[in-house]
């Protein structure tokens, strides 16, 4: 019998409520496209024309086959991300036996070799326990937070404009530094928009905390 993590139990549930709908982003940086694919279903030819960041919300394994005959297999668990670049012609099959959500960031600009993260609040510098690089390149940098129950980070800045992907609940307290304070709550499996901006964060859940911030380079 199968185990479930109990991550890849709340991200199940997460697809069903990205199935209801979650509101979109399509901006002049990225666009989301949140796919639901049922397992042992082949899907049609088809050319990935921007690079992408997936966010995967269950364990699952991939199969595919280029326009050539070329087949390779891609596999992942439960809240990973990885660097999706444009890609030729192909078809995808789930060949793992339970339907999987994936996010999906199309990266919509080349990357500005300006723009770039200066500022000593950086939470990676700041708050290196809980802020955690996954990957960067010349478009995008690509952070996981974690929070334990009740936990929170330092005053920290994110200079970049950035797509936040909500692994787990969320519930939230942000302090700005002249005091202000917004609670902000996102169920597991939401995503959210976010520009420049200065906070202290506090975990308020009885529980862990967990997404991964995408940021712009463009």
């Amino acid at each position: 019998m199968q185990r479930w993590h109990p991550i890849s139990i709340l991200l199940l549930s997460a697809a069903c409520l990205l199935a209801q709908g979650t509101p979109g982003i399509d901006n002049d940086q990225a666009h989301i496209v949140v796919a639901h694919d049922r397992p042992h279903v082949k899907g049609k030819l088809h050319e990935h024309k921007l690079d992408r960041v997936m966010i995967y919300l269950q364990p699952g394994r991939q199969d595919f086959v280029t326009q050539e005959g070329k087949k390779y297999t891609l596999a992942w668990n439960a809240g990973d991300v990885k660097w999706s670049p444009a890609a030729g012609t192909h078809t995808s099959e789930i060949v793992s036996d339970v339907p999987v959500t994936i996010v999906e960031v199309e990266v919509k600009k080349p990357g500005d070799p300006a723009v770039k993260v200066t500022t000593p609040l950086d939470p990676l510098r700041v708050d290196p326990k809980n802020y955690k690089l996954e990957f960067e390149n010349s478009k995008v940098r690509v952070i996981r937070v974690k929070f334990a129950a009740h936990q929170g980070a330092p005053l920290h800045e994110h200079q970049l404009n950035r797509v936040v992907v909500y692994l787990t609940d969320q519930n939230t307290r942000l302090t700005s530094p002249d005091g202000k304070v917004e609670t902000t709550v996102h169920k597991a499996g939401e995503f959210s928009w976010g520009g420049a901006t200065k906070h202290k964060e506090d975990n308020l859940m009885d529980g862990p905390f967990e997404a991964i911030i995408v940021e712009f380079k463009s």
